[in-house]
Parts: structure tokens; C-alpha cells; sequence
């Protein structure tokens, strides 16, 4: 009896070891799936549709020298696709078209069609010919204040870029790389870059090192006159094959004269490069608060002036085509038909270095307000040093709504090279009249509105509708520059 009873406790006793290691089993595989299973870093594709419309009015064009007609408008559609190619890498793809027409750019060429004489043409790629064949030479005309009807009042950007990024498995640590490209008629850039982002103290802090190179080119466009002098020298006005064949040029007075003589010679250097780095540094100081520092270096080499962008000098004397009349009206808007002859194209140092650095502090005010707030301040070698300060109140409107009030306050100080219309010296080896080099201050005020779908519950076909956004901001400048923008996005996840 004792022997049984012994053999039977054994027996229990090995169906306990064997179902401890059955458990022990069991959990060890439990805990190694719970190990391998990671949730994606972006669930779905999804698709982000946008477009923005800009209208803007102004009198200080760049092409024409510092005065004339600033009316431009720019459409920009825009798609952003965002793939996921694992749980921890994602693509984005941003395909996106810039069409313009701009007043200020159509004046590379100012002359109306019938203006020049029937033997002569233009073959530049700034604007039509402007000239009817056969006939005898007739008087050009043109005005900064008109806008031309050539080529290059209306053109397109277009651009693509590539960004690829991947996730670590605890997600604390994140790199990409990106490619982007964009071009239109005189202009073509080529980017490549790369970033690391890294989460600390449990994921309340991130730091992130960006690096950024364009390689862009220059396919100069210079204004007829300086193009015409350019390719025939003295003779841009005899030659039979010049745009200016027979015109007459008027002096100041209104008087036919043969003086008129540019300084501008060709642009041999035609490559303008960028380089960057970019530092980020955000924490999140409480359940309220949160705040980012950041800086930029850039350095730039090449041709960073702009070919098309006239220049005066107020000690040579002024020449002009057109209406002898209107000269002493020629900065007047009622001036229609006359136009003053550049004396040169705008001309900037070969390099340039830009130091950008500010902050962001984002507050929690309560469940329906959080305030953001951005400070940036600026300041580069051509002696510009601006400030910007940037505020918006985002408002929940419920689950689904928000309102989103914005304003934005700039302000700088002018280039070393920059001088108004006429007042430069042509002894000076930089120079330009290019407002946006000028002095001044700017303010933007804005509205948003923004709907999100919980649920995606609205479909089209497999695209579940996720949120929709439409802004408007209006913006003014103390040199007179005035623009409205709208811009929506709408954004849909594909299952």
C-alpha cells in the first residue's frame, strides 16, 4: 500500500512539472509576440488635397526699378500623399503647381506689339517679338504702370518632392531623407536633404538636426533693351535684326538721342547654391504648456540677384521710348505710354550668410482655447535684421469644429545695396530696387476654419473623408503692398 501510494504522488507530482512548464511556455511565447507587435507608425495612406489663392496690388515693381504695376495672382494646387511601406517607414510625396500672372514680370518687355519696325525682332524668352512685319517703323510705347501681355505675364511652377522616414522600434528615434525638384521658365532647382529627430525624458522633449542642399540655376532673362545692347552693341539701334531697328530713343527732354548706353554687361555666373542646417529643441514643461527653440545657418553662393530686375542711377542721364509728353508724368500712374531705358540689372554680392533663430510656446488655456504663440528674429550680411511674431487661438467649436483667429507682425531693416527708383550710383559695385530688400513692416490678420470626422464615416469609393480646413488672411505692407489670400486642404484616408 505505502509503494502505491508513493508512485501515485509522483505521478501527481509530474503532471504539476509538466503543466508549470506548459504555463512557463505558454507565457514566454505571450510575452515574445507582445515584444514583436508594433503599431505602425502611419496606419493607412493618406491623401491631402490643397489650394490656395493669392491676389496682390502695389506700386514698387522690381522689373520695372523700384515703380510700377505689383498686380499679381498665383494658383497653387497642391497633393500630398503619405504612404506607409512598414510599421516603421513612411513616403510622402508632395506634388505640387504654381501658375502665376504677374504684371511685374511682364514688363521684361514693355513695348506694345506694334512698336518696333517690321525688319527688326526679339528673340529673347522674356516676351513676344513686338513688332509687325513690313510696315515703317512706328514709335514703341510702354509704361511700368501697364502690365504687358507677352510671354512672361503668366507662367508655372512646378515641383515634387520626396521625403522618405523611418521609425525605431521604441519610436524615440526618427531619420529621413528627401529629394525635391521644381522649375519654370528661366529658373530650375534641385534640393536633397536629411534629418534626425530624437524623443528624451519619456518622450517629453525631442531634438532634431536637419541638413538642407539646393542646387538651383539661373537661365538669365535680362529686359529687352539690356538684351538688345548686349547682343548688338552700338548698333542695337541700326541693326536691321535688332528689336530697336529705327526706334528713337528720347532724352529727358524728349529730344531723339543716340547717347543711351547701359552698364550691363553678361552674366557669366549662373548656378546659386543653398546650404542649411537647422536645429529643433522642444519640451513639454507641464500638461499646460509646451515650448521649441530652434535656429537655422544658411549659406548661399552664386548668382543671388535677380537678371530680369531693372536698376537707375541718378547721375547718368535717362532715356526713354515712347510718348515725350508723359516724361516729366513718367512716375505717375496716368503715365500709359512711355518707358525709361534701364541703366543696368540689379547686381548682389556672390554670397550670403543667414542666421534665423526663435522660439515657440504653445499654452492649454482650457478645453476649448489653446494659445500659440511663435517669435522668430533674423538677421543675414547685406545688413537686413528683421522680427517676427506670430499669434493664433485656436477655438473648439464642439468635437468636430475650430475656429482659428491668426495674426502675424514683421518688421526689417533695408539691404546695404538697396535704394529706391533712380537714386542708386553707378559707381557703387552692388545695387538693387527690389522692395523686398527695402525697410518695412507688415501685418497679416486671418481667419480659420477647420471641421474633422471622428468616425471617417463619409466615403468616396475607398477614401474615407477625415478633415477639411479653409482659410483666409489678408495682408499689408507700410510701402503700400496689399494681398488677400485663400487656402484650403482637405485630407482623406484610404483603407
Amino acid at each position: 500500500m505505502e509503494e502505491n501510494r508513493e508512485a501515485a504522488v509522483a505521478v501527481i507530482d509530474m503532471k504539476k512539472i509538466v503543466l508549470i512548464l506548459l504555463l512557463v511556455g505558454l507565457a514566454t511565447q505571450a510575452q515574445d509576440s507582445l515584444l514583436t507587435f508594433k503599431k505602425k507608425v502611419l496606419e493607412t495612406t493618406e491623401i491631402d488635397m490643397l489650394m490656395s489663392a493669392y491676389k496682390q496690388e502695389g506700386t514698387h515693381a522690381a522689373v520695372t526699378g523700384g515703380i510700377g504695376n505689383e498686380a499679381l495672382t498665383n494658383y497653387t494646387p497642391t497633393i500630398v500623399i503619405k504612404m506607409p511601406l512598414s510599421a516603421d517607414e513612411v513616403l510622402t510625396a508632395d506634388i505640387g503647381l504654381s501658375a502665376y500672372t504677374s504684371a511685374s514680370s511682364s514688363n521684361g518687355n514693355p513695348f506694345n506689339k506694334s512698336g518696333a519696325s517690321g525688319g527688326g525682332y526679339d528673340d529673347d524668352d522674356d516676351d513676344d517679338d513686338g513688332y509687325e512685319g513690313g510696315g515703317a517703323n512706328v514709335a514703341p510705347t510702354g509704361s511700368p504702370w501697364v502690365a504687358s501681355s507677352g510671354a512672361s505675364y503668366k507662367d508655372a511652377l512646378t515641383s515634387i518632392s520626396l521625403n522618405y522616414a523611418h521609425s525605431s522600434d521604441d519610436r524615440n528615434t526618427i531619420w529621413n531623407a528627401r529629394l525635391s525638384s521644381s522649375f519654370e521658365y528661366d529658373y530650375e532647382s534641385f534640393g536633397l536633404g536629411a534629418g534626425i529627430s530624437k524623443l528624451i525624458r519619456d518622450k517629453n522633449a525631442e531634438i532634431s538636426l536637419k541638413g538642407q542642399v539646393y542646387l538651383d540655376r539661373w537661365k538669365p532673362v535680362t529686359p529687352t533693351e539690356i538684351h538688345e545692347f548686349l547682343k548688338f552693341g552700338d548698333s542695337f539701334l541700326t541693326n536691321s535684326r535688332s528689336y530697336f531697328n529705327g526706334v528713337s530713343v528720347l532724352d529727358s527732354q524728349g529730344i531723339p538721342s543716340l547717347g543711351y548706353r547701359p552698364l550691363a554687361v553678361d552674366f557669366e555666373q549662373v548656378n546659386r547654391n543653398s546650404y542649411s542646417v537647422s536645429f529643433l529643441f522642444s519640451q513639454i514643461l507641464s500638461s499646460f504648456a509646451q515650448i521649441a527653440i530652434f535656429g537655422d545657418y544658411v549659406f548661399q553662393n552664386g548668382l543671388l540677384s535677380n537678371p530680369l530686375q531693372r536698376v537707375y542711377f541718378s547721375d547718368r542721364p535717362n532715356y526713354f521710348i515712347g510718348d515725350a509728353g508723359l516724361i516729366s508724368q513718367y512716375e505717375s500712374q496716368q503715365n500709359r505710354s512711355v518707358f525709361q531705358l534701364a541703366d543696368d540689372v540689379e547686381r548682389l554680392p556672390d554670397s550670403r550668410t543667414k542666421i534665423p533663430f526663435g522660439a515657440r510656446l504653445h499654452l492649454y488655456l482650457s478645453e476649448s482655447f489653446v494659445l500659440r504663440s511663435y517669435y522668430r528674429h533674423y538677421q543675414d550680411d547685406w545688413g537686413i535684421v528683421s522680427n517676427t511674431l506670430q499669434l493664433e487661438l485656436p477655438i473648439k467649436l464642439g468635437l468636430s469644429w475650430k475656429l482659428t483667429p491668426t495674426y502675424r507682425f514683421y518688421d526689417q531693416t533695408a539691404a546695404d545695396y538697396f535704394a529706391p527708383f533712380n537714386q542708386h550710383q553707378s559707381i557703387a559695385s552692388y545695387y538693387t530696387s527690389d522692395y523686398d530688400l527695402s525697410a518695412f513692416d507688415s501685418h497679416q490678420w486671418g481667419l480659420g476654419l477647420g471641421y474633422t470626422d471622428l468616425f471617417t464615416s463619409k466615403r468616396i469609393w475607398k477614401a474615407g473623408f477625415k478633415s477639411a480646413d479653409i482659410r483666409f488672411q489678408h495682408y499689408q505692407r507700410s510701402d503700400g503692398l496689399r494681398a488677400n489670400i485663400i487656402s484650403t486642404a482637405v485630407k482623406f484616408v484610404i483603407d
